[in-house]
């Protein structure tokens, strides 16, 4: 189980001062698009002069020429990089055959699919390396959210990540859907204590 923690927030200083104080139990860390946004690539350069060994993905939700895309994020250090899974499988293929070429990976994001099994189905044929389901977090969306969850885990044999305002209350339940990761941000960055959440979500992670 990995964790990512998702820096979607417009202050990089902020986010980085963050970074810092999380750095030793997680495992990826997301430069959301709030700060690629407003900084561009040089929020991807910042966490890569930070943290040169972290595994980075850049949340670019790229919709459209995907190949330069892919690369001016790789090329500023990102491991990951995201794109829409609701563009066409030409421009999915085309990034995810760019980012194997310079050694890095892309994470379909569904959040925009018409089609989450359908989506979930093509993604490992397209290249994609993984999935990013977002989970809804009203509870009148709960059976629905469980229907969505079967569409995508169902038809694909690609590691998921799953996000949406996962708390120390809701985790050990998101955590019971198998996922091969959990994607935490506003949980860790709004923290009166923000080492204390930490190490609560990954005390929880770990003893599952």
């Amino acid at each position: 189980m990995k964790i990512q923690i998702s820096f979607d927030i417009t202050d990089l200083d902020r986010a980085l001062e963050v970074a810092r104080l999380v750095e030793p139990q997680a495992d990826i860390f997301e430069i959301g698009s709030l700060l690629i946004y407003k900084y561009g690539e040089h929020a991807v350069k910042r966490f890569r002069e930070e943290f040169p060994q972290k595994t980075l993905l850049a949340d670019a939700k790229i919709v459209d020429r995907s190949k330069d895309a892919v690369a001016l994020f790789a090329q500023a250090g990102a491991d990951w990089i995201t794109v829409m899974a609701g563009i066409s499988r030409g421009i999915i293929h085309t990034a995810c055959t760019t980012a194997h070429s310079m050694g890095k990976k892309v994470m379909l994001d569904l959040s925009d699919s018409s089609s989450l099994g359908q989506s979930a189905l093509e993604a490992k044929s397209l290249g994609v390396d993984a999935l990013f389901f977002y989970k809804p977090t009203t509870p009148d969306d709960q059976v629905p959210f469980l229907d969505r969850w079967e569409m995508v885990k169902g038809n694909t044999q690609l590691p998921i990540f799953i996000g949406g305002t996962i708390t120390r209350k809701n985790v050990s339940e998101t955590l019971s859907l198998g996922a091969a990761g959990i994607v935490i941000g506003s949980s860790i960055i709004e923290a009166e204590n923000i080492q204390e959440e930490m190490e609560s979500f990954a005390t929880t992670i770990k003893n599952l």
